[in-house]
């Protein structure tokens, strides 16, 4: 059987990218902007072992064997990737019948469908989940790939999180600022206020609300990589009156009150069954009145549990522990904690729209990002980033912010009417 043989019979004949592979199989328009390029027999066998056996869909199975392939450089995407990811639509309804397993037996050979080892670059986490010592662990497997590597697509403003695209015309870095500056005025920070950001990043947000805002910050994070370029530039801003990096774990901050606090792409990583613990301890650090923003990607509601599928390839190797919750799940623990939440926003399409800012940026710059990396880290977050944009534009995921105050008795501290929508951010 050749690889065009599998392909039609798995996706059709009508492709609409082009599919060349070893065996001289050709496939799809040859104008088409984008070409899957299978450069050995290993990638047709890391897509297929999954199937051995269990006869089951190739989603999401398939798309790990897919993804490892790529990781491994069996599999090539060249041109358009979003192209090539839209063809993920028609994989649900494809199953691996015993016909076809038997064709590739006998064509193949049966040794030739024992799995084949991962590539190096997949995580295995030791210890129980969401313990602190297997949460540190998890945060360097993803943050620690290096702060050259991430500079090559996230900017100037090194944020890993959504902007917000107030204007079409805004660029990365000014919708990354506005994205600040708007936690900021939901935040109702003023001059001398104290900040706390949980999962502080490359100091972006702490950076942000001292300059403009005129606050006392501290951030913390659990990746030594960032903990130090933070530092560097907090200094190098002149900031190191207002603002302190600690490499903390946020269970372990114990100097509130604060007046706000704010956790940006952290909530992810904390887990549904600590999910109630997480917001207790955040309302612990808050004075009366003050107000906690937590911005975070989120699932759209489904039956069965949030976590992120543990075969799955962003499982394997990029967020290894992640999971997502139903921002109705975030709004409920929120509340059961002693936030009364006062506002809720969706920011998924400017989501799907960052990451297409970052996906372009890394291929643009993918031989510095190799070089202060590996060739399978880009291709890791390319392919991981790519897919993400993908899922957004669905959809299949989502983004919230989520506003919470501690009361006072009855007194919130909230104007009668916010204005943060009022004036443009920028």
């Amino acid at each position: 059987m050749r690889v065009g043989d599998l392909v039609e019979q798995l996706l059709g004949r009508d492709l609409p990218v082009r599919l060349e592979a070893w065996d001289g199989t050709a496939l799809g328009p040859e104008d088409a902007s984008a070409k899957i390029v299978i450069r050995s027999f290993d990638a047709i066998r890391r897509i297929v072992q999954t199937a051995v056996g269990d006869l089951v869909s190739l989603s999401p199975p398939g798309e790990l064997g897919f993804a490892r392939a790529y990781v491994a450089g069996d599999l090539d995407i060249e041109g358009d990737i979003f192209q090539v990811l839209a063809l993920r639509d028609r994989l649900p309804n494809v199953k691996l019948g015993a016909r076809q397993l038997l064709d590739l037996a006998r064509t193949l050979g049966i040794d030739d469908l024992k799995p084949l080892p991962p590539p190096p670059e997949e995580i295995i986490l030791r210890g129980r989940r969401h313990s602190k010592e297997r949460d540190a662990a998890a945060i360097a497997a993803h943050y620690d790939a290096g702060n050259d590597f991430y500079a090559t697509f996230l900017g100037s403003t090194m944020t890993y999180s959504c902007a917000v695209f107030e204007r079409d015309d805004m660029t990365l870095d000014e919708a990354q600022t506005a994205k600040y500056e708007l936690i900021c005025r939901k935040l109702g920070l003023q001059p001398g206020m104290r900040l706390l950001d949980v999962g502080c990043g490359w100091g972006g947000m702490v950076m942000h609300a001292a300059q403009h805002h005129g606050v006392r910050a501290v951030g913390v994070t659990l990746s030594r990589s960032q903990q130090e370029l933070a530092t560097k530039r907090v200094y190098e801003a002149g900031l190191s009156e207002l603002v302190e990096i600690r490499y903390q774990d946020y269970r372990d901050v114990a100097d509130g009150p604060y007046d706000a606090i704010s956790s940006i792409g952290m909530f992810e990583h904390v887990g549904e069954a600590r999910t109630g613990e997480y917001f207790t301890d955040l309302y612990r650090l808050l004075r009366p009145q003050g107000r906690l923003l937590n911005h975070a990607i989120a699932r759209p509601p489904f039956k069965g549990r949030a976590a992120v599928h543990p075969r799955g390839f962003i499982h394997r190797y990029v967020f290894p522990d992640g999971e997502l919750l139903e921002v109705g799940t975030v709004v409920t623990a929120m509340q059961g904690a002693g936030f009364e939440v006062r506002h809720e926003e969706s920011l998924r399409e400017h989501y799907a729209r960052t990451l297409r800012h970052w996906v372009a940026n890394l291929e643009q710059n993918w031989d510095e990002a190799t070089r202060q990396s590996s060739e399978a880290r880009a291709r890791i977050w390319r392919l991981y980033m790519a897919g993400s944009a993908v899922l957004f534009e669905a959809g299949q995921t989502q983004i919230h912010q989520v506003l919470g105050v501690r009361l006072d008795g009855g007194a919130s501290g909230m104007p009668n009417r916010p204005r943060w929508d009022r004036e443009p951010l920028l």
